[in-house]
């Protein structure tokens, strides 16, 4: 799948997390499933700790968190994952057995661990499965540059613009939504000021591209948004 980083929004995977299950074995699924170890999340709790041993690999079940590198003074937010993805994959690889990054919820989650070294059986048992994961790891990989891209060529509104974009398209799946992120968590996405953000958020509104009602969004021009998301 080719990924050109400056069309369309650069800030969740697609979902092929889910599907990549359905390669194993009926005998290999019920041994998931019997090891598998399902935890809930309160929002704002951290599901993963960056420098951490890695002892499972992480399947969001249901919620939304936020995958980020942390630093000072500012952490930097990698991606957005939605329900049914897997969280985790850069631990499996032989040498490195700690989290690359930290992970924290935006709302209520529940979460299923996978067991590390069974989820490297699977791998080196199933091909159709490995073959899979390295599909994820290479969406991810390409994921990850449109991040950057975003936040190093894009000018703020286009920012802001791939944000809700993603938000509409990705995780919520529909045009309105109630904004789960905060103000802060928006400016931390796009590399801005929280004023700036609230500030394209009222030019955007006056431009008839989006309504707001507290916390509900509805996207009144997605072509709209996507010609400014384009933008570079």
């Amino acid at each position: 799948m080719s990924h050109d980083p400056a069309k369309g929004p650069s800030c969740f995977l697609e979902n092929q997390h889910t599907t990549c299950f359905e390669y194993l074995t009926p005998e290999e699924q019920e041994l998931v499933n019997k090891n598998r170890i399902e935890l809930n999340y309160k929002k704002g709790e951290i599901l993963a700790k960056q420098g951490t041993f890695a002892s499972h690999i992480i399947f969001l079940n249901e919620g939304l968190v936020k995958v980020y590198l942390e630093g000072r003074p500012k952490d930097l937010i990698l991606k957005i994952v939605p329900s049914n993805h897997l969280i985790g994959l850069p631990s499996i690889y032989d040498g490195n057995n700690r989290f690359i990054y930290s992970v924290a919820t935006y709302s209520a989650s529940t979460v299923s661990l996978i067991d590390i070294s069974l989820f490297k059986q699977l791998l080196s048992n199933n091909s159709r499965f490995a073959t899979k994961i390295i599909n994820i790891l290479n969406e991810d990989t390409a994921l990850i540059y449109g991040r950057f891209f975003c936040l190093t060529m894009k000018q703020s509104h286009g920012r802001v613009a791939d944000i809700l974009l993603c938000l509409a398209n990705r995780v919520y799946k529909s045009p309105q939504f109630e904004l789960a992120i905060s103000r802060n968590d928006l400016a931390d996405l796009t590399g801005l000021a929280s004023e700036s953000v609230i500030r394209i958020f009222k030019e955007f509104k006056d431009e008839n591209l989006i309504s707001i009602d507290g916390k509900m969004i509805h996207i009144l021009d997605s072509e709209g948004l996507e010609k400014i998301s384009s933008i570079a």
